[in-house]
């Protein structure tokens, strides 16, 4: 696979979780690609946002059930990413 930091990092989690993270802890969560690991997330966040990432925590979160009427259907599994940033970086993302 060829290296794109675009097709690793998907997009920024927006969340009143997330959100705080980024205000009190200097971390940033991202969704990522499935199949990224966290050196390659590490080396995307830092080519994209010119910043420089001291820790990457991923998880993969599943889907849930959903049921519309009498269709049952689940949302699709997605892997997230939490990096932290070395003390005085930050990334504006609004």
């Amino acid at each position: 696979m060829k290296y794109d930091p675009y097709v690793i990092i998907r997009r920024p989690v927006v969340s009143e979780k997330a959100t705080l993270l980024s205000e009190k802890q200097n971390k940033y969560v991202f969704e990522v690609a499935p199949n990224a690991n966290k050196i390659q997330v590490k080396k995307a966040v830092e080519d994209l946002f010119k910043v420089s990432v001291t820790k990457v925590r991923t998880m993969r979160v599943p889907g849930k059930q959903k049921r519309v009427r009498l269709q049952v259907g689940r949302t699709p599994e997605w892997k997230k990413a939490i990096v932290t940033l070395k003390e005085g970086d930050r990334i504006e993302l609004f």
